[in-house]
């Protein structure tokens, strides 16, 4: 056998997006064995550390050059599993499984629009025309942003022990709607679209740094608050792209 045929060996840097990446994955299902033995606080930490790693391991792959499609492709299943399946088990479990009919059809439409989603994502991932990403936009909400806004019934719960909040059509219509958001075509921001002047760098730093102390001090206060701001994001987001598509439209036209 021809020794140039056996496969190359591969770095141990290039495995190291892949092993945050299937942290993430393993911190989803754990936040679901959590659910099932009723620990609501540690199954929303678990999925939140998972939203943690998910956005670590893409840019330490980039950091390392370690970009594959064997990554990428664990990276879409990792967030299928974390941010789609896992959050639609635990809210079926916390709420939605009292639900005469159709909880567990809600439960559903969360883990398919997740699923949904990111197939649509990786289908137009090499597509040249993709206005919302070439503007700094994702299209629709991220999995991992719509985990943590489908958590809002629970923060609410956990804030203020109202067992209004845990009310099956209450979390059944919150569930649905967020489901929406993850499939629609509405623009949001992205990472890439945020710039901060050079002035304000140590504003944003300080900022940075009392978010993980607010998240340690008082988490699900922090976590809703975030999850409003987010949510609160989107009439602007909405009025950013339409600029965009303004300036791009007369710069077309001047051509």
């Amino acid at each position: 056998m021809n020794e140039d045929s056996e496969p190359r060996p591969i770095p141990f840097r290039a495995m190291i997006p892949n092993a945050i990446t299937a942290m993430a994955l393993c911190l989803g299902l754990t936040g679901v064995s959590f659910g099932i033995g009723g620990e609501w606080e540690k199954a929303l930490g678990a999925i939140v550390l998972a939203g943690v790693l998910d956005g670590m391991d893409g840019r330490i792959a980039r950091l390392l050059r370690a970009q594959s499609k064997f990554g990428a492709e664990l990276d879409s299943l990792s967030d299928n599993i974390a941010f789609g399946t896992a959050p639609a088990l635990i809210l079926f479990l916390w709420s939605l499984q009292t639900a005469p009919r159709f909880g567990w059809i809600a439960a559903l439409s969360l883990a398919v629009c997740c699923a949904l989603r990111l197939a649509r994502f990786n289908a137009r991932i090499d597509a040249a025309d993709q206005p919302h990403k070439s503007a700094g936009f994702n299209t629709g909400v991220p999995a991992p942003a719509g985990a943590g806004l489908a958590f809002v019934p629970i923060y609410l719960w956990l804030i203020t022990g109202n067992e209004a909040f845990r009310a099956w059509p209450l979390v059944m219509a919150w569930t649905i709607f967020i489901a929406l958001l993850m499939i629609s075509s509405i623009p949001t921001y992205s990472w890439s679209s945020i710039r901060i002047r050079s002035g304000w760098r140590l504003f944003a730093l300080a900022g940075v740094a009392l978010l993980g102390a607010a998240l340690i001090r008082a988490p699900w206060h922090t976590l809703l608050v975030v999850a409003l701001l987010y949510l609160a994001m989107i009439p602007f987001s909405l009025a950013g792209y339409a600029r965009v598509r303004r300036r791009r439209a007369s710069g077309a036209g001047r051509a």
